[in-house]
């Protein structure tokens, strides 16, 4: 997919079940708004869409409140559809604000799934709206020729429209068989993020999955921007721009919607006679979802002689059981749709349906692997490598004997090293724009991450032997899908810090400290590198954070997974050491964790032009500082 949007504008709102003390602001006339339409627009556009739409709805007050009359509230249309695709009505116009609420939705599909093109949004013959970014990897059925999309808009509109939204008793306007739309988006295993008007209930859904893996920020109605916005990211007008002071203007205008499902219901003031909308977050109506995102594990402590294994996964050794889930999830994000048809009939016989984010590290290493059992031997595997320091970074390094193992494995697979070399005082304006992406992250590491990824993402580099007259030849990556290792350290107590916890409080501070960031993931990784990776037309899937997977991992008592008394290399990761052997990649099975700001040394160069010099910035524990503040 792409990427979505939607501005609501002439409606007031009441989020005091989310934003303690909220005062709700009086909707403002359109020119004294800080981002447009166009600005989103712009944005989505940058990921190179196949195609990008946009429709209104508007709300209108039937009539004008008088004492003891209530307005009534209907959807301005014309006699083909409830919703109008034409220039909005507003104050410029002659229209009152308090009669008139605006929903402008806006849609870039990135086509990856289905023989049919598509335009989002979609709108069905009920007058409901859906905008989907995501991807249906199981609980709904998707045929291999169908669009995921497509598919969740109709059972979309065969949900329930209680205005109650209480999903735990039934109701008598529900026919039998009805679910609601809580209990349709539980079901979905894959990542997504979705906004969708019911049109009958007259209520805006939105949200994204358990984990955060697909990006959606969220600007809250303030004084001074009274609309209501959620994007998959930051338009580029609000890019930062960083005065001598590094102070920055309307710094905290974006949040990083936390990941769930929400209502807006939409009604009619019973006092005033103007729209208002009431926020609502849902639970989960899965119970074993709902145990994924609680990350609760069983056995935390070694107990002597205790050697069983949580529920009834024991028929497979755990390497092998966490092998065999893996390649699943490897398959379920490569080959069972029409992404590899897509790519080829595009670009020629072996071109790389897709690539790997390469570090030629374990984690890398194991999804290369992976991908090739289950890559037609007709296609090309891409392995996307970014340094800083040319063919010194340790990445690099650690990449080109990476790739050595892997044709020694599989000689029968042509394998691409794309090798992207950067120098980072040569970035000015990239750097601008990553800023922009990385919002509203705001720190130095942040920033680091986000420009390797970016980089290495875009996939313009060089690879060896490409031609009769030189080593190496330009090349640029265009597979549109990517995998990236995401989610392996924290499952599987891959960073640094664990260890300390471990010594200072052994199994069960470091479940602890593990449950932590597996329930922050999405806040301090997913939707920062989300929008880093799709600003180049690709999209990240996360193998690593497949619900099967995280199934498998939390099921396992957690010293099978790491053994932190042992030295780095060898304990940390333990499950995935051992995954690595089985596929004959043992180099790698024995390589220490090391992350891509430090990998590929754009933290080095980062801090000598920041901070003076690499002792200064760990001085000033540079990873964690802010990059601008807000003005007092």
């Amino acid at each position: 997919m792409c990427g979505i949007a939607v501005i609501i504008s002439g409606i007031r709102f009441d989020l005091s079940n989310i934003v303690p003390d909220y005062v709700p602001p009086s909707p403002q006339p359109p020119e004294q708004v800080l981002f447009s339409a166009d600005d989103i627009k712009a944005a989505l556009s940058r990921r190179g869409p196949d195609s990008i739409g946009s429709k209104n709805v508007f709300l209108k007050l039937e009539k004008l409140p008088f004492e003891g009359v209530m307005p009534e509230m209907s959807t301005v249309g014309d006699d083909d559809s409830p919703f109008v695709i034409q220039e909005p009505c507003g104050v410029e116009n002659g229209c009152e604000p308090d009669n008139f609420g605006q929903l402008h939705f806006i849609g870039a599909t990135l086509q990856l799934r289905g023989i049919s093109p598509i335009v989002q949004p979609l709108v069905d013959s009920s007058g409901n709206v859906l905008v989907y970014n995501g991807e249906i990897f199981g609980g709904i059925c998707v045929g291999n020729d169908c669009n995921d999309s497509e598919i969740l808009m109709k059972m979309l509109g065969r949900c329930c429209s209680c205005l109650s939204h209480d999903h735990s008793i039934k109701h008598g306007s529900c026919e039998e068989g009805e679910i609601s739309v809580p209990q349709l988006l539980s079901r979905i295993k894959g990542p997504w993020a979705f906004i969708y008007w019911q049109n009958s209930s007259k209520t805006l859904w939105f949200g994204r999955d358990a984990f955060g893996r697909r990006s959606l920020l969220v600007h809250w109605p303030t004084q001074q921007d009274s609309r209501f916005l959620l994007t998959s990211v930051s338009p580029l007008s609000s890019e930062c721009e960083i005065s001598e002071s590094k102070e920055l203007e309307n710094l905290n205008y974006w949040e990083e919607l936390p990941c769930g499902m929400y209502s807006l219901s939409v009604c009619v003031s019973r006092t005033n006679g103007y729209h208002a909308c009431e926020l609502k977050r849902h639970k989960w109506t899965d119970a074993n979802l709902e145990e994924l995102v609680q990350w609760e594990r069983m056995s935390v402590h070694p107990e002597a002689g205790k050697t069983c294994i949580s529920r009834d996964y024991v028929h497979l050794e755990p390497s092998h059981r966490v092998l065999t889930v893996l390649r699943e999830a490897v398959m379920r994000r490569t080959v069972l749709n029409t992404t590899c048809q897509t790519v080829s009939a595009h670009h020629g016989q072996g071109s790389a349906p897709v690539a790997v984010l390469f570090s030629g590290g374990l984690d890398s290493m194991i999804l290369s692997a992976l991908l090739h059992q289950c890559l037609d031997l007709k296609y090309d595997i891409e392995l996307l490598n970014v340094s800083f320091d040319g063919q010194f970074a340790p990445d690099r390094i650690t990449a080109r004997e990476g790739v050595k193992e892997l044709e020694n494995i599989a000689p029968s697979r042509r394998w691409k090293l794309v090798e992207i070399n950067a120098d980072l005082q040569r970035l000015t304006s990239e750097m601008k724009h990553v800023m922009s992406l990385i919002s509203p992250a705001k720190t130095y590491m942040d920033l680091n991450i986000g420009l390797a990824l970016w980089l290495a993402a875009g996939g313009d580099g060089w690879i060896y032997g490409g031609s009769a007259d030189s080593q190496y030849s330009k090349h640029k990556s265009e597979a549109r899908v990517l995998l990236t290792g995401t989610g392996a350290d924290e499952q599987c107590a891959g960073y640094g810090r664990y260890k300390t916890k471990f010594r200072e409080g052994s199994w069960l501070a470091l479940h602890e400290e593990m449950k932590l960031d597996m329930q922050r993931i999405w806040k301090r990784n997913l939707g920062r590198d989300d929008r880093c990776i799709a600003d180049n037309g690709k999209e990240a899937r996360f193998p690593f954070l497949d619900e099967d997977v995280i199934r498998t991992l939390l099921d396992m008592p957690l010293w099978e997974l790491a053994d932190l008394s042992q030295p780095s290399g060898i304990g940390d990761k333990k499950i995935l050491r051992e995954v690595a052997r089985l596929l004959g990649i043992s180099g790698a099975a024995g390589l220490p964790k090391r992350a891509i700001q430090f990998g590929s040394r754009i933290a080095r160069e980062s801090n000598r032009i920041n901070f003076g010099s690499n002792r200064a910035a760990n001085q000033a524990s540079a990873g964690s500082v802010e990059i601008y503040k807000a003005r007092s």
